[in-house]
């Protein structure tokens, strides 16, 4: 008896392995993915500008990378005693306006390396509800709680979402051709704005992403919105809030990510960086005693025979 409906996926053709270099930028599976990524050691650059909802944002910060356009001045504002940029999340901000912009441009540096050399760049739309600040007519990655009357609230269109995600493919193509890129949908549902609305939202991303991959067929999609709804469909798979998927979904999806672009034989490294990773985690009761010198000891030796396959790995005691 099946309990479950689950979705076909089919392996991709350019695998991500230890000598991949995988960009992810956007909403809240970008950071899940992210993690597992880092978890294992594969080389990865996460939302170096935080968490990105809105796709015209994430179009906005690869423009700034692909042209080399960096942060000014012009770009930032103090408020509530901080400096913050509309283009980014709030935790990227700081308390002196030369430290906010170096942490942008320093950020911009780092991505524009990543979309130069990344062997995979995963882009993930969490809402097509998105806020435009009314003295620059722009829409914003964050409200950085400036009063809400500054801002307009609209939803892209389907046809927005294709010259968003058109636009971003010819960004990275400008920079990077060899790239293989993959864009998927946010399962986080966004309550606040509405049931419907938050399913009108989701509507306009899916349909506007593969309008644009029907148009750039060298693009990828993969169904992290679909398995949540379908392969998970079941509270049991979120957190408490009822939003956000929990510790097991997260698994499931990772694992079904590893399916489709996840080199089946890094497999065996896994097992033992999550193996070395368990050994870290250790706490011993006596960290002087003879026992755990020897356990160390050990554990150096594990690191050390994997860096000899690996010499790119690092293992921070």
């Amino acid at each position: 008896m099946k309990l479950q409906t689950t979705i076909p996926l089919t392996p991709a053709k350019v695998l991500i392995d230890y000598n991949s270099e995988v960009l992810l930028l956007g909403s809240c599976f970008t950071e899940h993915i992210g993690d597992k990524l880092e978890y294992f050691k594969f080389a990865n650059f996460t939302n170096p500008f935080g968490i990105i909802f809105h796709p015209k944002a994430l179009e906005r910060l690869i423009e700034r990378a692909a042209l080399d356009r960096p942060f000014s001045e012009k770009d930032i504002f103090e408020w509530n005693g901080r400096w913050h940029c509309l283009e980014v999340h709030s935790l990227v901000s700081a308390t002196e306006q030369s430290a906010c912009l170096d942490l942008l441009n320093n950020s911009l540096a780092g991505l524009q390396e990543y979309l130069s050399t990344a062997s995979h760049i995963i882009i993930t739309f969490g809402t097509a509800w998105g806020y435009r600040y009314k003295p620059s007519g722009a829409i914003v990655a964050n409200c950085h709680k400036i009063p809400q009357n500054e801002f307009a609230k609209e939803i892209s269109s389907v046809e927005d979402v294709v010259e968003i995600t058109n636009r971003i493919t010819e960004l990275v193509t400008l920079q990077n051709k060899k790239a293989q890129l993959i864009f998927t949908v946010s399962p986080v549902r966004h309550l606040k704005d509405g049931f419907v609305e938050n399913t009108r939202s989701k509507a306009h991303l899916l349909a506007g992403i593969h309008r644009s991959i029907e148009l750039n067929p060298a693009n990828h999609y993969f169904p992290s919105y679909e398995l949540m709804m379908d392969e998970l469909r079941d509270y049991r798979f979120y957190t408490e809030d009822m939003l956000h998927p929990n510790k097991t979904a997260v698994e499931i999806i990772w694992h079904r990510f590893s399916e489709v672009w996840i080199d089946s034989a890094t497999a065996s490294i896994q097992k033992e960086i999550a193996s070395i990773r368990s050994d870290m985690a250790h706490r011993p009761f006596d960290p002087e005693s003879e026992s755990h010198k020897e356990f160390q000891k050990k554990l150096q030796e594990k690191i050390q025979e994997l860096q000899r396959k690996l010499p790119h790995l690092n293992f921070k005691l």
